[in-house]
Parts: C-alpha cells; sequence; structure tokens
C-alpha cells in the first residue's frame, strides 16, 4: 500500500521546453526545505517541441516526478482535470508551467491551507503582463465573475491554487471551467480566501492562452451562473421567464379584446394581436421546458447519486 502524499502539485504545459527544467529546479529547492511529502505531476498537454521528452528525464532522476501526456492538444482545464484525477496528495497546488507563477509562494499555500482554509487562490497583485491585451481584459472580466458568482476574487484567471483534496473531488471540469473552482466549490459552504502571491514576467516561450478564448469564458460563465443559482430548480428560470410571457401576452390579448367589444375596433389589421398570441406560446413553451428541465436534473441527481448536500464534519460515535 502507498504511503499517503501530502500535496500534489499540478502543471499543465504545452511548449515549455524552455521552463520545465528551471521550473523543476527551483521546485525542488522549495519542496526539499519543507517537512512533507509530495509530488510533482506534469500534464502534457500535447506539446509538439521537446517538452515531454525533458520531462521524461526528470521522471528517471526523481521518483516523485509525474508525466500524463494527452495524444492532442485538448486545454488547459483538460489538462488540470487530469492532474486531479491521477493527484494523490491531501493538498492539491496548481500552478502555470511557464515561470510566471513563483514556487516560492507555495509555502504561504500551505500556511494558509494549515489555517482552516478549503481554498486558497492566488492574487497577482502586481501582475507583469501587457496593460491593454492582458490585465485591463482580466480585470473587467474578474468584476462581472464576481458579481454573477457571488465569490469575490480580485484574480479568478491566477492559476497558482491549494485545495483541498474532499474539494476536488466534488468538481468536475468541461469547458474553460477550472478559473471557476473557486465559485463551483462555493455551493459546499467551502471556506475561500485570497492570497498575494508573486507574478514575474515570462522568460521563455510565448503564452498559449490568450484573449481569443475570452468568448468561450463568458459562455461558461453563463454555465456557472445557471449550476449556482438554478441547477437544482431549473423550473425557476424557465418558469419565471414563462410565467412573464405568458402574462404580458394575455393581458394584450385581454385588452385587445376589451377594445374590440367596447370600441368595435377590428382585429384583423392589428399585428400587435399576433404578437400577444405569439407571446403567450412562448410562455407555455418555457413553462414545459422548466418541467422537463425538472425530470431531467432528477434523473441526473438519482442517476449519478450526486449529493444535494455536503458534509465538513460529523462528530460523535456512529
Amino acid at each position: 500500500m502507498n504511503e499517503p502524499i501530502d500535496v500534489s502539485i499540478v502543471i499543465p504545459l504545452f511548449n515549455e521546453e524552455g521552463n520545465v527544467l528551471p521550473l523543476y529546479e527551483e521546485l525542488q529547492s522549495v519542496l526539499s526545505t519543507a517537512s512533507i511529502s509530495y509530488e510533482i505531476i506534469f500534464v502534457n498537454d500535447g506539446s509538439v517541441d521537446s517538452t515531454e521528452k525533458l520531462v521524461h528525464m526528470l521522471c528517471e532522476k526523481n521518483v516523485s516526478v509525474r508525466l500524463i501526456n494527452f495524444r492532442k492538444n485538448f486545454g488547459q482545464t483538460a489538462a488540470m482535470s487530469a492532474g486531479f484525477d491521477h493527484a494523490q496528495g491531501e493538498i492539491i497546488i496548481t500552478m502555470d508551467g511557464d515561470l510566471q507563477n513563483d514556487p516560492a509562494d507555495i509555502p504561504l499555500l500551505l500556511k494558509t491551507i494549515d489555517e482552516g482554509y478549503d481554498i486558497v487562490a492566488g492574487w497577482r497583485y502586481n501582475r507583469q503582463d501587457a496593460f491593454i491585451s492582458r490585465k485591463l481584459p482580466s480585470k473587467i472580466a474578474n468584476k462581472i465573475i464576481s458579481q454573477v458568482t457571488g465569490v469575490n476574487l480580485h484574480d479568478y484567471g491566477c492559476t497558482l491554487k491549494a485545495f483541498k483534496r474532499e474539494v476536488i473531488n466534488n468538481i468536475n471540469l468541461y469547458g474553460e471551467m477550472h478559473r471557476f473552482i473557486p465559485a463551483i466549490a462555493s455551493v459546499m459552504g467551502v471556506a475561500i480566501i485570497e492570497v498575494k502571491v508573486n507574478h514575474r514576467p515570462r522568460t521563455h516561450g510565448a503564452s498559449k492562452y490568450g484573449i481569443s478564448r475570452t468568448l468561450r469564458v463568458i459562455l461558461d460563465l453563463i454555465t456557472v451562473k445557471f449550476l449556482l443559482s438554478f441547477s437544482n430548480r431549473p423550473i425557476h428560470i424557465f418558469g419565471s421567464i414563462g410565467l412573464l410571457s405568458f402574462f404580458i401576452g394575455g393581458m394584450t390579448t385581454f385588452v385587445l379584446i376589451f377594445q374590440r367589444q367596447v370600441y368595435h375596433r377590428p382585429l384583423a389589421d392589428r399585428p400587435l394581436l399576433l404578437l400577444a398570441v405569439m407571446l403567450i406560446f412562448i410562455g407555455v413553451q418555457f413553462i414545459t421546458i422548466g418541467l422537463i428541465s425538472e425530470l431531467q436534473i432528477r434523473t441526473y441527481h438519482e442517476s449519478l447519486k450526486k449529493p444535494i448536500y455536503y458534509i465538513k464534519d460529523i462528530f460523535g460515535k456512529s
């Protein structure tokens, strides 16, 4: 039986041949001085340079280093998900492989976790990126995400984070969801805190995840909002829209009929009547969608036995 591991470091890599070895040396320098057992999991996300070869060398050199190879580039969320699935540590730390995250911040994350927090999120307080193309869009996005999800963080995009294992075990990732883990986990009632971390300019290679994915992030944010607010009761959102549409259509129809009966205004040339009827049908459709979604949600929860609550501690004898 394998001995338990204290910390797993999960690092997605995509064409980072110039950064792998320096990153490993920095990690070793930090982790070797800490009184913890650890593993370093590199996830090669379809690199076409010598990244895979270099990590292979590290695996042969150090039994604490592991490599997960993807057949092709699946993206950062998929790479993190694979790392989570194979991590054995009680605490899981994620970081980028481009040397912009500082391994020297790892002790700070671990210390904060030990203070009783479930998630510690890094905040690149002095971010070393271009203002117009990276920092400004990031500031706007973080404000929007915080408002929509209700989980206020200055820097959702910082990969440097620490998680307790029980948090990660209850999260399934897809799309661009890795940045939303704190928000998704908030439904469990977890304790989340943000700490300032060092951020360094990139010295080798180029950024692989730029502003082009903004649209995907926005769409995933809509998904997260739905999951946080309406995943257990979809009838609340679809039914509300349906009732509003039905009410407006019904009232409009009533007014038109009243005008026809009292003031003898014809209905044949009234486009408003067509709009009212359409709103009534749309209302019925939305309510029906809500009911169907309710049935699907119940089937989903029952088939996967997905819990509707999460227990943090149990005290006393069973």
